[in-house]
């Protein structure tokens, strides 16, 4: 779904709150977007600017489902199965798109908190294509340095790569697909597109536009890497901390494309939005790995958890140390969590006083933890920023083996009635 028509969509639905009086892009707007969190919002009258402003859009499961069409509930056997089953999408003809200036100070780039760096783009997903290995998107903050260059958050993963193979130029693009939005934070073999994925999600067509085949964006920016470095930051992450300055490579913006009337979409740093898109494409990793050893029911990235360092996982209990198996699956599932929470299928993981009940009633502390000392996410404040060295731990909250289950049980309710007819 393309992002102006998840926009509709949810105003549709009566889900998008119009914020009509002018507000400005400094502090302003990420402050009604904090207040607001996850509720999905349009600002219309930008101070300064002609293009609206969209946020918190998938701040939710349910506004992802949404997004992709599917119920909640299929979220991670879709996403397992795109992962599993890419499709090259289909490539047509750029339509309805028109060349701006290349003058960043002209487009609603949002400064969000006091301690920034800067004005930043948090939603935008860089796409690189490498002769060998195909097209990459992945997410990259960038923070603007002046009308024409930003510096980029980049991390030695595949669009590094990509760098270091060549590829200096590539597409900046802001405004995606739902489907895009999601595989933009998978991370999967070189080799395997990510947009390929979000096509095996819900269809998408790339577009070629200025040499580079890139999915349908409200603003697509072609830039380059031009082997300098710039401070970048303070940024606050999915942590809602500040991370750390660093020098960063600096981009030259080349070329800007807008769709007519384009909405701009900004990410609230450490906001749901952030977190569910963050944290979510994590979840069929996990569960895949975790299936491995035994069988799982389900997986939850938790936001209380920054939606990355805490992960939940639901099985079915056969074996005396299933458990056990599946906290070491999670890690590999996941290797930047750093607590795992393993429970039995009656817990529901989605609700936090589950898993804190299951804790207190059917865990003990020198038998139910797994300690390990390796290297986590470079996130997590309390870690070693340099070396990335971390203690993880998994809990096993899951009822003792050979124990008789009833004892560890809520009985139900002794009758079915209606409330109503006494209220």
């Amino acid at each position: 779904m393309l992002f102006r028509d998840f926009v509709k969509k949810l105003e549709d639905e009566k889900l998008l709150i119009r914020i009509k009086k002018p507000i400005s892009v400094k502090y302003e707007i990420a402050t009604l977007m904090k207040k607001l969190d996850g509720k999905p919002l349009l600002f219309e009258n930008v101070k300064g600017y002609d293009i609206p402003v969209a946020a918190n859009v998938c701040s939710t499961r349910q506004l992802v489902a949404i997004g992709l069409g599917i119920k909640q509930q299929e979220m991670i056997k879709r996403l397992t199965n795109a992962i599993d089953n890419p499709k090259e999408p289909k490539v047509k003809d750029a339509k309805g798109y028109r060349e701006i200036d290349v003058d960043l100070t002209k487009l609603p780039i949002l400064t969000y908190y006091k301690i920034d760096g800067g004005p930043y783009i948090a939603s935008g997903i860089a796409i690189a294509r490498d002769e060998e290995y195909g097209l990459n998107a992945s997410y990259h903050r960038a923070m603007v340095v002046d009308k024409n260059h930003v510096v980029m958050r980049i991390l030695p993963r595949d669009f590094h790569k990509y760098i270091e193979r060549g590829n200096k130029e590539f597409a900046f693009c802001i405004g995606n697909p739902v489907s895009v939005m999601i595989a933009g934070a998978i991370s999967t073999s070189t080799e395997i597109s990510e947009l390929s994925i979000a096509n095996s999600l819900y269809p998408i067509d790339l577009i070629k536009i200025d040499d580079h085949l890139v999915p349908e964006s409200e603003l697509i920016m072609i830039a380059e890497i031009t082997g300098e470095e710039h401070d970048e930051g303070p940024f606050l992450d999915l942590t809602e901390t500040p991370d750390i300055v660093r020098k960063q490579p600096v981009a030259r913006i080349k070329k800007i494309f807008v769709k007519e009337n384009p909405v701009y979409h900004a990410l609230l740093p450490g906001g749901l939005e952030h977190k569910t898109l963050m944290g979510m494409p994590r979840e069929p990793t996990i569960f895949k790995e975790v299936s491995k050893v035994c069988e799982c029911v389900d997986i939850y990235i938790t936001p209380g958890g920054c939606s990355w360092l805490h992960g939940a996982v639901s099985i079915r209990k056969k074996h005396p140390d299933d458990a056990k198996k599946a906290i070491e699956a999670a890690f590999k599932g996941h290797k930047s969590m750093k607590h795992v929470f393993v429970v039995d299928d009656d817990i529901d993981i989605h609700d936090p006083n589950q898993i804190e009940w299951a804790m207190a009633t059917r865990f003990q502390g020198d038998r139910d933890m797994v300690i390990k000392k390796e290297k986590g996410s470079s996130l997590d404040p309390s870690s070693d920023l340099e070396t990335r060295m971390t203690t993880k731990i998994g809990f096993d909250l899951t009822i003792p083996w050979g124990r008789d289950k009833k004892d560890f049980k809520k009985p139900s309710l002794p009758m079915d009635i209606d409330i109503n007819d006494y209220i």
